[in-house]
């Protein structure tokens, strides 16, 4: 399934929305199911790096097909493993709160990445943002996590 610019921008909008309503400067990043960019943001006082987490957020949330906190302990349980695939794509894989990935009546559609505030603020502000915007946030566990390697 494509995901429309139209979306994109809902999203964008919602999030600086719910930026300035906690006072944070943030990037996002919204990317489509391959990972490839669709809309990337900047707000004004935004630290400079912010964008290009904010990307790499929303591509490991859309490539590896979960939110990027759900990374978190297959990096634990195989750091070297998580470390060669993260260099492999086009942007790093990250495992950190932030980036969730953009699923709608079950169908991956692309990930959005948000950086700039602390990983509970941008994981927040990315769980609110989809949820007023009809996208799906259940992901089931990969099997076995902790001590096997996703597929």
């Amino acid at each position: 399934m494509t995901l429309p610019f139209a979306d994109a921008r809902i999203l964008a909008d919602g999030a600086r929305a719910l930026a300035l309503e906690t006072g944070k400067a943030l990037s996002l990043a919204v990317v489509d199911y391959g990972g490839f960019v669709v809309l990337v943001e900047r707000m004004d006082g935004a630290r400079p790096m912010t964008p290009s987490i904010a990307l790499s957020k929303a591509y490991s949330a859309a490539v590896m097909q979960r939110p990027t906190s759900m990374l978190e302990n297959w990096r634990n349980s195989d750091p070297v493993f998580f470390t060669q695939v993260g260099r492999m794509g086009q942007h790093p894989i990250v495992a950190t709160k932030g980036g969730y990935t953009l699923k709608r009546d079950g169908e991956i559609m692309g990930g959005l990445g948000i950086s700039g505030g602390s990983p509970d603020e941008d994981q927040k502000i990315c769980e609110d943002v989809l949820r007023s915007a009809g996208f799906d946030l259940d992901f089931p566990e990969w099997a076995g996590t902790g001590s096997r390697r996703p597929h």
